[in-house]
């Protein structure tokens, strides 16, 4: 592949500190969010707060999981989970499964 041409993704041509302001205004979004259970994120879109706390590691966070979590959260997985989180329906479960069954394509 010819790393000199660019690329057909506008993402790409995207300044970093636009993209990072992006991806903070979002987290803070979600963090506001409660109501936006993780369960229905993976259902309807096939990630969720925790995936974006494996991204942030992946794209080489200095964090470990728990620490990613906290960051993305804006406190421990642990209390996020306490406060916020309900039980999760048989109906959100298959909607999980069947959604994330999607983004098998997609490994980015």
């Amino acid at each position: 592949m010819d790393t000199n041409s660019p690329s057909p993704d506008p993402l790409d041509a995207l300044d970093d500190a636009a993209a990072a302001a992006a991806f903070r205004r979002l987290v803070r979004h979600l963090r506001h969010r409660h109501d936006a259970q993780n369960i229905d994120l993976m259902g309807l879109a096939g990630f969720c707060r925790n995936c974006l706390a494996d991204w942030i590691i992946d794209a080489g966070a200095p964090f470990d999981r728990a620490a990613a979590r906290t960051a993305i959260h804006g406190m421990t997985a642990a209390q996020w989970k306490a406060q916020f989180q309900t039980e999760a329906s048989a109906e959100q479960l298959a909607r999980m499964a069947a959604s994330v069954k999607l983004n098998q394509p997609y490994q980015a």
